[in-house]
This record gives C-alpha cells, sequence and structure tokens, in this order.
C-alpha cells in the first residue's frame, strides 16, 4: 500500500498552502496586495499568483477593481456558517445563552478553544447602548480573555507550558505576558472556578468566564463582559451566580446530546 494510502505519507504542499493563505486572509482582513501577500507566507511569486488566481475563480478569494488586491472571498462564509450549524454544543446552548443575556443585560460569549487562541462561536449583545467589540468567528489569544483562561485552567501546569511561550503577546497595557505569572493565576482559577479578564483584552472592560466541564480539559467556556465604568461588587455577584448557573446548564444539556 502507497504510504499517502496508509495515512503516513507527507502532506500535500499545494494543500498545504492553499489552507496557509486562506488562514493569512481571514486573519487580516480587508485587500492586500500581491508583494504583501508573498512577503507574510514566502511562496514563490510564480506559485502564489497561480495560486490566487485558481481561488479567485473558485470564489474563496477577491479582487478589489485593479485585480491586484486580494482578500478572503464570499464562499469562506460557507465553511463557517456549515461548522456552526452543524455543531451540537453551539446550537444546544442558545436557549441558556439568550437566558444569561437577560439574567445580567450584558454582552455573552461562547468559545471554544482552538491551540493557544479562543474562537467565538456566538454572541448575545448587551441591552445597554455599546459599540459591538466582538463577532461570531473571531479569534484572540486565550490567555488575555476570561474565557481562554477559564479553558486553560482546565489543563495541567506542563500542558500549558507547551501550548504557550514564555514570553506572552500584549493587547493592552494590563495583558499578564509572563507565562509562569498566568500559570500562577489558572491555579486560582481553579480553586475559585471562574476567571477574570481585567481590561486585558480591551481597555474599560471587564469579563469574567467560567468553562464548561463536559469534557475534560474542557474545550468551550461562555463568558459576561462588562464596562469598567459601571461594574459594582453587587453586580459582579449577580454576574457570576448567573454564569454558575448558565454553566451547569449548558453541562446537563451537553450531556444529552
Amino acid at each position: 500500500m502507497p504510504a499517502d494510502d496508509a495515512g503516513g505519507g507527507a502532506p500535500v504542499k499545494s494543500a498545504v498552502r492553499t489552507v496557509e493563505l486562506l488562514e493569512y486572509f481571514a486573519s487580516r482582513p480587508g485587500m492586500h496586495a500581491l508583494a504583501e501577500v508573498q512577503e507574510a507566507v514566502g511562496y514563490p511569486k510564480s506559485s502564489l499568483y497561480m495560486l490566487l488566481r485558481t481561488l479567485v475563480e473558485r470564489g474563496w478569494v477577491e479582487t478589489d477593481a485593479t485585480g491586484t488586491r486580494y482578500g478572503i472571498g464570499v464562499r469562506a462564509l460557507l465553511v463557517g456558517a456549515s461548522y456552526l450549524d452543524g455543531d451540537e454544543m453551539a446550537a444546544a446552548a442558545r436557549p441558556t445563552l439568550d437566558r444569561l443575556a437577560d439574567d445580567t443585560t450584558e454582552t455573552i460569549h461562547l468559545a471554544r478553544l482552538d491551540g493557544a487562541d479562543v474562537v467565538y462561536l456566538a454572541t448575545r449583545q448587551s441591552q445597554h447602548y455599546l459599540r459591538p467589540f466582538a463577532r461570531v468567528g473571531r479569534r484572540l489569544p486565550a490567555h488575555t480573555t476570561s474565557l481562554g483562561k477559564a479553558l486553560l485552567s482546565t489543563r495541567t501546569d506542563e500542558q500549558v507550558r507547551a501550548l504557550l511561550p514564555e514570553t506572552l503577546p500584549a493587547l493592552t497595557e494590563h495583558t499578564v505576558t509572563d507565562r509562569e505569572k498566568l500559570i500562577a493565576e489558572l491555579r486560582r482559577i481553579r480553586e475559585q472556578g471562574f476567571a477574570v479578564d481585567r481590561e486585558e483584552n480591551t481597555l474599560g472592560l471587564r469579563c469574567f468566564g467560567v468553562a464548561i466541564p463536559y469534557r475534560d480539559p474542557a474545550r468551550d467556556a461562555i463568558s459576561c463582559s462588562i464596562p469598567v465604568a459601571r461594574l459594582t461588587p453587587a453586580h459582579e455577584h449577580t454576574v457570576r451566580d448567573a454564569l454558575f448557573d448558565a454553566r451547569d446548564r449548558l453541562t446537563l444539556a451537553a450531556r444529552r446530546l
């Protein structure tokens, strides 16, 4: 049996490049010049151009009116929509997310750990007037969010060390950038059962998150985001209780799937 058929062959270079290219565009919204794309991905210019032309013809990549700048195409939306439509947990979570949003009147998120990042699967916007700050499909470093820290806390210290570099990227001046300092915080999170993002991802915003323990380690978490300017101890207590209740409901719903 050929090595590829046995599952032990080398990756197909063209397939790897296609995926890497789509991931590049997905992580950088907007249109990009060919030279900019080539510098980022490092492919030969002729190979990159042919690959881009194929993806444009198939609708996975789009060009501007000049035909010299490229960005993610509309067909990429089909993959994300199909993933969410077929994800049982995302579907089962909808009533609980609605109730949590009503109970807290704040912005609610459901996210999943993907490597060292969290990816947002669902959002309920605050009943208060706020500029939207997150969207379904958004990817953020796990260590900068309460969602991610709650999920990382379900891993061992060694698993976290294997996943994250010693120095972590900062999104704000409050982001924890030392891995060992983060690990110490994760130990506290395990004890208290919830994580807090103290303006580490967005200035002026505090977020509380809990992991949903229907898997071990957990892969999904929920959070509640509140502007610091109107966060009171009483409201924080209400939010934490509501999150714990939602966590228990989602865990039960997941076990019924």
